[in-house]
């Protein structure tokens, strides 16, 4: 069973600047509601302005609240903070946090949009407007349902906001493998960083990330995996300078899942980032994506029981 967050929320019309492609959303839960998988759909609310302000600067969340975010954020973000942006950003951030809850009680769950992991305190870049996977660490820490939170990020470009919004804290590991040489130029420092060279197929990807994440998953000891299961490190990807083919995406996928299961560890994905001009065929990675990590998470449902902390 499959258990997806998704939010008619998460389909906003494309703004009259930018050059993102919000049509993906709408296209990922076609794939699923097609493949004939046993699913469940779980909506989300919007998360509070309070735990928006818990991890950005109040003023940022008051621009987009009111739709005053200024020019040249909305450059660095990639298109303008609408009404209908706001309204989206919101649900994607609920929606990381609902994906969290249904996999303490899961196994595993995903969250068909978010993985917003370039966005700062006081601005969003590179199509990110709020980080859900630092507000939702947060806000999971602050209200008691975990102690200690690692978010793994396989996305080809490395999670800077995310790091940088996470810095400081002891209870949030970030670990991210991603292409040296993409996006963004200046990188910001995670707890591990691993970058890769241009074309790194399965085997060398799966070499690095084996040798990283059981050693963080032991050593930090978290409570729970949030997982930003970007498809772009994918050979044919637009803007990955990675060289993954379909069987090695489903490989990571499931080791993710696998190494946190085995070690009664719920894991809760955010979609992450997938471009190219065939939008249905990145929807397709995406889809696959989430049904071979809920079909691994299948593999322990009579297995380990999950880890509750306290």
């Amino acid at each position: 069973m499959l258990h997806v967050v998704h939010h008619a929320d998460y389909m906003a019309p494309r703004p009259e600047r930018g050059t993102f492609k919000f049509d993906k959303y709408y296209l990922v839960m076609e794939e699923l509601r097609a493949s004939g998988a046993a699913m469940t759909e779980h909506a989300p609310e919007p998360a509070p302005r309070e735990w928006l302000e818990a991890v950005h600067d109040p003023h940022y969340v008051e621009e987009v609240f009111t739709v005053s975010v200024p020019r040249e954020k909305e450059r660095r973000i990639g298109f303008p903070v609408t009404e209908r942006i706001r309204d989206r950003v919101r649900h994607t951030n609920g929606g990381t946090w609902l994906a969290a809850h249904l996999a303490m009680e899961h196994g595993y769950a995903a969250n068909s949009a978010a993985g917003s992991h370039h966005a700062l305190a006081n601005t969003g870049a590179g199509y990110c407007v709020f980080n859900d996977l630092a507000v939702a660490s947060n806000r999971l820490i602050a209200e008691g349902s975990a102690r200690r939170i690692l978010i793994v990020d396989l996305d080809v470009h490395q999670g800077d906001g995310t790091a940088s919004l996470t810095a400081l804290r002891d209870d949030i590991f970030t670990l991210s493998l991603h292409a040296e040489k993409n996006f963004p130029v200046r990188k910001a420092r995670s707890n591990c960083d691993v970058p890769l060279p241009d074309g790194l197929g399965d085997e060398g990807y799966m070499e690095a990330l084996a040798a990283h994440l059981p050693r963080i998953m032991d050593t930090f000891a978290p409570d729970m995996v949030l997982y930003q299961a970007g498809v772009d490190p994918h050979v044919n990807d637009k803007l990955g300078r990675l060289a993954l083919s379909d069987e090695g995406l489903e490989r990571r996928d499931r080791f993710v899942v696998r190494e946190a299961r085995r070690r009664g560890l719920p894991v809760a994905s955010a979609l992450g980032g997938g471009y190219g001009e065939d939008q249905r065929e990145v929807a397709r990675r995406h889809a696959r994506s989430m049904l071979a990590m809920a079909a691994e998470n299948a593999n322990f449902a009579n297995g380990l029981p999950m880890k509750r902390h306290g």
